[in-house]
This record gives structure tokens, sequence and C-alpha cells, in this order.
């Protein structure tokens, strides 16, 4: 065979056979690498364990699955829901909220009884917005600059709004609320409560705050370790004061929300509410020690929450059971995280 003759042969030959294993083993890498990602996911146990929630319930009881329920679960999730959005940066930052149920009080009642002398609606629901803000603000400047502990600053301010909700209102409930402030809690759009939407945009909001802001990564880095994102030119300080405020702006959202649905304003609103809270947080995958989390994984808490409430509602299971089921699962999820910190601290040392 002469060179022409191979060059030729070369030329018309089809390509070689190896180059269709190279690409299907591409291919096959990125559905592996993707099914990797999603066994790894902190997010996929707490969303299988809804799943199975939610058949289980299903088989149960015909009426869980029924539109109207669902609905309602979405409603009934929506105050927890948005003040778990807050939650989740407070928590990953290290730092914890005890006074987000208070805070909803005292918003809630302040606004509704400025609504109920005559004031504007929507001066109402900024009223509220305002207040809420500020007790929020309040725990930040208190453990971002006086350096007290997160856990002892929102646990006085829990009983100080608790108190102040007492006194303002005289134990008594307001009622006779304008449309203009019940809205937010009351509309629906195209059939579906508007609260329940609300909840989805702040989660959207949180997740765009956490992921695609610079924001986000302060509070990543705060909560992963604040004394070297300090030395590496991040004010600490400012981001835990803001993470703290806006916690507090989404509990006065919740507020708004609650006494729109309730149509009224009572002293005892939101008792109880941040054990659901931190649960939702907790349960979604967020670590109590800081540094991660996700608002996806708290969305999805937060729904498991609503569904096991739900669940058990139509069970005719004893509504005492609810709270102990709650508290058992922040113990199972704290319990679980802490030693998935421990298996990858062994693992850093034996890496290094």
């Amino acid at each position: 065979m002469n060179l022409n003759t191979q060059k030729l042969e070369e030329r018309v030959r089809p390509p070689e056979t190896s180059a269709l294993p190279a690409l299907a083993e591409r291919q096959t890498g990125w559905a592996a690498r993707t099914w990797q990602r999603i066994k790894l996911s902190p997010t996929t146990p707490i969303f299988v364990a809804l799943i199975l929630v939610c058949i289980v319930l299903s088989v149960l009881s015909e009426r869980f699955f029924r539109a109207a329920n669902i609905l309602n679960i979405l409603n009934q999730s929506a105050i927890v829901g948005i003040a778990a959005v807050g939650a989740t940066l407070v928590i990953i930052t290290a730092g914890i909220d005890l006074s987000v149920g208070s805070n909803i009080a005292l918003s809630g009642m302040v606004a509704a009884t400025f609504v109920a002398g005559g004031g504007d609606g929507v001066l109402g629901v900024i009223l509220a917005l305002l207040i809420s803000t500020l007790i929020g603000a309040f725990n930040g400047a208190s453990v971002a600059w006086l350096n007290l502990a997160p856990f002892i600053v929102t646990l006085a301010t829990l009983g100080m709004g608790r108190g102040l909700t007492l006194q303002l209102s005289q134990g008594q409930s307001v009622y006779d609320l304008p449309e203009s402030f019940n809205w937010i809690g009351s509309a629906t759009v195209l059939g579906i409560p508007f609260a329940s939407v609300l909840t989805v945009l702040m989660f959207i909001v949180g997740h765009l705050i956490l992921n695609n802001t610079v924001f986000g990564h302060k509070v990543y880095a705060t909560g992963g370790n604040r004394e070297a994102a300090r030395l590496s030119g991040i004010k600490d300080r400012q981001t835990l004061f803001f993470v703290y405020g806006f916690a507090g702006l989404c509990a006065g959202i919740s507020a708004v929300v609650l006494v729109g649905r309730l149509g009224s304003a009572t002293p005892t609103a939101g008792t109880g509410l941040e054990l659901q809270v931190i649960a939702a947080v907790v349960i979604g995958g967020t670590s109590l020690f800081g540094g991660k989390g996700s608002m996806l994984g708290t969305f999805i808490g937060v729904l498991l929450i609503g569904v096991i409430n739900n669940g058990l509602t139509l069970l005719n299971v004893s509504p005492f059971w609810v709270q102990f089921v709650q508290a058992a699962m922040i113990f199972l999820a704290v319990l679980l995280d802490s030693f998935n910190t421990r298996r990858l601290a062994r693992r850093k040392v034996k890496a290094g």
C-alpha cells in the first residue's frame, strides 16, 4: 500500500468507535454527578420524609389530599413560614431568636389598637412592620455590640414583649378591624390564599439574599467562623445587626397575616410559635452550630410541620401530642446534625 492510498483510507475511514464510549461516559458522568448531588443534598432526607408522611396520611385519612385541605395546610403554614425565613438567617449565624412569638403578638396588637382607634389600615401595616423591625434591631444590637448571648437576649425580649402586649391590651382582644388592614391575611388570589403566595415570595427573596448577594456570603462566613470572617474584612457586627433586624421584619409580616386571618389581635397570639419556627428551620437542615443552611430546606421543613399538624388534627389526635412531636423532631434533627459535624471534623483531621 502506497502513501497516497493510506491517506485516502484515513480520510474516508469512519470515526473510531472509542469516541462513542467517551461521549457515553461523559453523559453517564453527568447523570452520576447529578444523582450524587441529590443524594448528598441536606434537603433530600427531609424531602423524602415529607413524601412518606403525605403517603401515610393519605392512606389513613381520605380527606388529606383534597384540594381544600391542601390549601388549608398552605394557609396555616404561612405564619410559621414567613417567620422562618428570618430565623434561617439568624440560625445560620449560629444565633437563635426566641422572641418571635412575642414580637408577633406585640407588633400585631400595637397596629390593631391603632387601626381600631380610627387609624388608616395601610399605616397600621407599616406600623406593625416598624415595631417588629425595631424589636429585631434591639436583639441585633445587643448581640453584635454588647456581645450578649443570643439565647439570653431573645429570651428577655420574649418576656418583655409579652408583658407589654398584655399591658397594652389589658388582656383583651381587639376586634372590628377594617378590611384595608385584614386583607393581607384574608385575601385570595385565583382561589389561593394570598398569605400562601406571600410566603413563597418571602422564601424566594430569602434564597436570593443568601445565594446571590454579598450580604448572604457574609452571613454564611459569620456563622461558619465569626473571628475568621472579621479578620478577612467582613463587618460581622453589622451583619448580625441586619440579620436580626430582618428576622424582626419577617415576624412583623407574620403578625399582619395572623391578625388579618383571625380578624382580631389577641394578647396570647404567637404563644409557642418560636418552637415551630425553630423546628422548621432545624429540621430543614440549618445547623445550630452555624454556617450551614438553605431556604429550600426551611421551606420543606415548614411544609413538614404543617402536614404533621394537619394530619394529627384529621386523625383526631390530641393537640398535646403535636408539641411533643415537634420537640422530638428538633431533638432528632440536632442529634443528626451533631453526628454529621463530628464525622466531618474527624474526616478533616484524617485528611490533615
